[in-house]
């Protein structure tokens, strides 16, 4: 794999570089009660915007924008590398991709943003809030849009889907990282991250995350795994608090217009993967009537007794799909023959030995662990697409982070002797040099490994090293302790309640997700509302997978087609609905697309036209 190949999965294992965001100065108002201290307010225009940071698509597409001081980030150049991350690590920005052309566009979208800590009753740890409202804020069509951010990245996690729909309409957008989020804490200088991006230590400033002291060799704490909250459980309520933040601000925004209620302005919630599992959730708790509609888009989505828990499809995928992909049938998938991967053979020896297998040659045990994940569930597409997931050992790095979540587990405790710590420049565990440290905020997808992070532990001296930790994390799942049923009750606490009649509900799902494939995810939740007398549509887009970033990737935009246009058409007609009466229809053929092949996508490939 080459180096900007691994540098694009470390984005999705996971700032302005002139100075030219500038603080406002606005009348003091009251504030919602779950917002303690006063909000930050920055200005952004002329060479700096809300969408892109100044930077174009052109320059989003580009390198990383450099530091003037990589040791010592200025707020507003971590700002504008935290947005050109977060848009590489949810788009496809390759030349053959076609955002700007086929579907999509960042134009220059001038503005303010007001961010701030807001914490849930009972959280030990806040979640950021963050709202942008342009300078063409539409006061005759008032709109605000709320998102959280896909997996666990940090606040600008939903720019290119909530952002990039939103801003050039002239709604105001309101984000939140959910609880998750890159401002990890290092015991190492003992600091984390402060409310501009920047490093601090503790006791010098407000800081995202402030875990309990430990030694300073305990290593790397991530907000979502070790605050202690599990913040799965209340992302609905962080999303939910997102929109009343944002009606606040805006009421500071433009008081000659306060006050702004869901009576007034509507309020469209949209999110992906994390981030539409996350307002799905606000959906089912929202009793106030926030909500005007919501699009999810491939949602991870849990419900109570029905579909499958992400942890428990995740576990399973990380023992048994390493064999199942050596089956001939997967010999043209992309990534299943890749360098990384020649140790799957010896994945079916293990499971044979442990007597989870009994044929016994490699070929019938790959059939068997095939026939295996069929019998669970797991359809070809789904097992073809997560060969990429399988080959960057996506599985086990997700499951050992959420196992520590749903534990409650710090950063020194976490299940099946998993931790993480900094990584030297030679690859061995150490101490995370300054310039690493200062751009973790920036540039980390939110869970490691990555950027300088390693995670270490859950391995033995075998000759498949990583199968006893997997099958650790599995028995936390399938056992009877006290440890396994804190685990499944942390999981039950995140499912997602019945939304309201006649709340408009859209869902749009790749076919060929591999990582949270429909028929755990999107497709019991749906069948789950309709039982129920409502009336969700449901896109299960032929083609589509989970992660439109890995679309450049060889072999990837060749057959699979991008889910985000098929998300701004679905938040298109609820706009329709919502400000031009059009009527909200009662069922939606799912677009027929096709894949781009070696040509560059263009808007017919996407089968939109009559949608």
């Amino acid at each position: 794999m080459n180096a900007s190949a691994k540098r694009l999965v470390f984005l999705l294992l996971p700032v302005l570089a002139t100075g030219c965001a500038r603080t406002a100065v606005e009348p003091a108002m009251s504030r919602p009660d779950f917002v303690r201290g006063e909000p930050r307010v920055t200005v952004h225009r002329d060479h700096d915007d809300l969408l892109s940071a100044g930077l174009g698509l052109a320059g989003l597409a580009g390198t990383p924008v450099p530091f003037a001081d990589p040791a010592h980030p200025t707020a507003p150049e971590l700002r504008r590398r935290a947005i050109q991350a977060s848009w590489k690590g949810i788009a496809d920005l390759g030349p053959l991709g076609g955002y700007g052309q086929a579907y999509g566009a960042v134009p220059a979208v001038p503005g303010r943003e007001y961010q701030a800590f807001a914490w849930v009753p009972g959280a030990r740890q806040p979640h950021r809030v963050l709202l942008q409202v342009p300078d063409g804020f539409d006061q005759a069509k008032r709109c605000l849009v709320v998102t959280a951010s896909s997996g666990s990245r940090g606040i600008y996690g939903a720019i290119a889907l909530a952002g990039a729909w939103g801003l050039p309409r002239g709604c105001a957008v309101a984000y939140t990282d959910k609880g998750a989020g890159s401002g990890f804490f290092d015991y190492a200088d003992d600091s984390g991250v402060a409310l501009d991006g920047r490093r601090a230590r503790r006791g010098e400033a407000e800081l995202e995350f402030t875990p309990p002291p430990l030694s300073a060799g305990a290593g790397v704490a991530v907000k979502h795994l070790h605050s202690g909250d599990n913040p799965e459980a209340d992302w609905g309520r962080h999303v939910l608090q997102a929109a009343r933040f944002g009606l606040a601000m805006l009421d500071r925004a433009y008081p000659e217009q306060a006050p702004f209620t869901p009576q007034n302005t509507h309020i469209i919630a949209t999110g992906l993967s994390n981030g539409g599992g996350a307002v799905l959730q606000a959906a089912g708790l929202d009793d106030a009537h926030l909500l005007a509609g919501v699009v999810a888009l491939e949602p991870n989505v849990q419900l109570a007794g029905q579909g499958r828990p992400f942890y428990d499809y995740a576990t399973e995928a990380a023992i048994w799909l390493p064999c199942a992909l050596t089956d001939a049938s997967f010999d043209a998938t992309p990534f299943a023959r890749a360098p990384m991967t020649r140790g799957w053979p010896q994945r079916c020896a293990s499971l044979h030995a442990q007597g989870l297998l009994t044929a016994a040659t490699p070929a019938a045990q790959a059939a068997q662990a095939y026939e295996h994940l069929r019998a669970a569930g797991w359809t070809d597409n789904a097992m073809q697409v997560a060969a990429t997931t399988t080959a960057f050992d996506l599985w086990r790095a997700i499951t050992a982070g959420y196992a520590s979540a749903y534990l409650r587990r710090d950063a020194a405790h976490m299940p099946c002797g998993f931790r993480y710590a900094g990584m030297k420049a030679d690859g061995q565990p150490g101490v995370a040099d300054t310039a690493t440290r200062a751009a973790w905020w920036s540039d980390s997808a939110g869970i490691p490994p990555g950027n300088g992070i390693g995670l270490l532990g859950g391995t033995d001296a075998s000759t498949d090293p990583t199968l006893a930790g997997e099958r650790c994390l599995r028995a936390l799942w399938d056992g009877d302790g006290a440890d396994s049923r804190a685990l499944r009750a942390g999981i039950d606490a995140t499912a997602a309640r019945l939304p309201r009649t006649d709340l408009p509900l859209w869902v749009v799902h790749g076919a060929d997700d591999g990582l949270l494939p429909t028929a755990f995810t999107s497709e019991p939740y749906v069948a789950w509302l309709r039982a129920e007398g409502r009336r969700p549509l449901y896109w299960k887009v032929p083609h589509a997978q989970h992660f439109d970033a890995f679309l450049p990737l060889p072999g990837f935009g060749e057959r699979h087609l991008p889910l985000l246009p098929y998300g701004y058409a679905a938040l298109d007609r609820l706009w329709a609905h919502l400000y031009e009466g059009a009527p909200w229809p009662t069922q939606s053929s799912t677009p027929k697309g096709q894949p781009r092949g070696a040509r560059s996508l263009t808007p017919a490939m996407l089968g939109l036209g009559a949608n």
